[in-house]
């Protein structure tokens, strides 16, 4: 009888009543077996980026990207599949971007840069001028408009690497780029270049978005590699430096795109949606591999293994592949939106937007049905069984495309990876699979899916 019990712990789980710890660890230690023998995340993620490639919002990419995601979750059977619809921002980049310092001492020298997104081009002729050097939004703000206006600005503070999380280091760094040319616009400057957010010294730029104004004109705005930004500060201190910047970007208005949804349904609490996802959009640069291939592939394979067990969950499993999260979060939005106009309650959102490295944590923040105290209090009496796989539940996290949810969710849940990495290859032309390794991304879409596995067993509260 002994042999039997066990025997019965280790079946799959397909029956939908709470079942017990001793069976809930079993199961985890199959999912990760699973992840790691078939790699399937791996192999839709070299697909995503050899095949299709880099995914900017109302690309021709994107669109690719839409249809065959669409098509995988189909093959898994899972009870419903469907796009909804997203109007996304289209820009393009253009030709490559040009960018020359020229000073007395040194002539002309051509820098490595991209252009941000959503920036306006330059026109043909190009944008030509002195360059001015702050490290703040303040230090700008606080300079007479006549000392800006018809230059340049620099943004040059780089990320600060004495923090422990790089994310905290970019967030630090960020606000130069978000906002920074709309500001330098306001006080009559040209154009702006931005230090590239980047944890190492490189010759890589790094793109990413910058904010739109509906007070100024857009002024071009590109991003130059750590090794360019120290090599034009370093000409600015030894006396007045040109740049010329010529680019020709473009904004296209809006067009359609969509959100590539799954889900199986809830056996005993069809109305608490467990949601787990990443974002299918990527920069027009790289493959979009850790950004954020990687957690859209994560997201898939919660329900190829739910689905593969013949798991039927107590609440609704849903995966949500979000449009356009890099330049407008139009996705998020629009989900959100929806879900609130239906009313549909989320009992967990969890996002998967970190990159592909190996998972360490969970970080979670409340949403307005719930208290977090209380919800990581109950959780502690079964979070223990990720710990022989090294994860850990922690306060304070979510994601981009998950925020707008908060008014309809209990808690808003970010797979957090080592970072330690991720940002020599954010928003670059190194997120690319070679810089993802197969078992780390197998160890996300396994931590991934026995979480949801155990908050649609046990819950988030009594």
């Amino acid at each position: 009888m002994r042999y039997l019990f066990l025997f019965i712990l280790m079946l799959p789980l397909t029956g939908s009543a709470q079942v017990s710890q001793d069976s809930a660890a079993f199961q985890i230690r199959d999912f990760y077996r699973q992840s790691y023998t078939e790699l399937k995340a791996y192999d839709w993620l070299t697909t995503l980026c050899k095949d299709i490639g880099h995914r900017l919002s109302g690309s021709e990419g994107a669109n690719r990207a839409v249809a065959w995601t669409k098509s995988v979750l189909e093959s898994f059977h899972p009870d419903s599949v469907w796009l909804q619809p997203v109007m996304v921002p289209h820009w393009e980049r253009g030709a490559r971007e040009q960018v020359i310092m020229i000073n007395r001492e040194i002539g002309a020298v051509q820098l490595k840069a991209l252009a941000l997104g959503n920036s306006p081009g330059t026109g043909p002729g190009g944008v030509s001028a002195e360059v001015i050097e702050v490290q703040s939004l303040d230090e700008l703000r606080d300079m007479a408009d006549a000392a800006v206006a018809g230059k340049i600005v620099f943004f040059n503070r780089p990320m600060d690497m004495g923090l422990i999380s790089t994310f905290s280091a970019y967030g630090g760094a960020a606000d130069q780029r978000a906002n920074g040319p709309v500001v330098a616009a306001e006080k009559g400057a040209r154009a702006a270049i931005v230090r590239s957010l980047s944890s190492r010294l490189d010759d890589y730029p790094h793109t990413g978005m910058t904010n739109l104004s509906d007070k100024v004109q857009n002024i071009p705005s590109v991003a130059v590699s750590t090794i360019d930004a120290n090599r034009l500060s370093d000409a600015i201190k030894k006396g007045p430096v040109e740049v010329l910047i010529s680019t020709q970007c473009e904004m296209k208005g809006e067009v359609l795109s969509h959100n590539v949804i799954a889900e199986i349904r809830g056996s005993e609490f069809p109305d608490e949606i467990i949601l787990v996802g990443g974002h299918l959009d990527s920069w027009d640069i790289g493959e979009g591999a850790h950004d954020d291939g990687a957690g859209c592939v994560h997201a898939m394979e919660v329900i190829y293994q739910l689905q593969k067990i013949g798991y039927k969950p107590r609440r609704t499993i849903r995966c949500v592949l979000f449009m356009n999260e890099e330049n407008g979060l139009q996705g998020g939005k629009t989900y959100a939106a929806e879900a609130i106009q239906k009313q549909e309650y989320h009992l967990a959102a969890i996002e998967s937007d970190g990159g592909g490295s190996t998972p360490q944590a969970f970080g979670c923040s409340a949403g307005e049905h719930i208290r977090l105290d209380s919800a990581l209090a109950f959780m502690s009496t079964y979070i223990g069984l990720l710990g022989p796989y090294d994860i850990e539940l922690l306060p304070g996290g979510g994601g981009a495309d998950i925020g707008p949810l908060k008014p309809t969710a209990g808690l808003l849940i970010g797979l957090r990876p080592d970072n330690a990495r991720y940002f020599d290859f954010h928003h670059s032309a190194l997120d690319v699979l070679e810089n993802v390794h197969p078992r780390e991304l197998a160890s996300g879409a396994a931590a991934l899916t026995s979480l949801v596995y155990l908050i649609d067993q046990y819950g988030i509260r009594p």
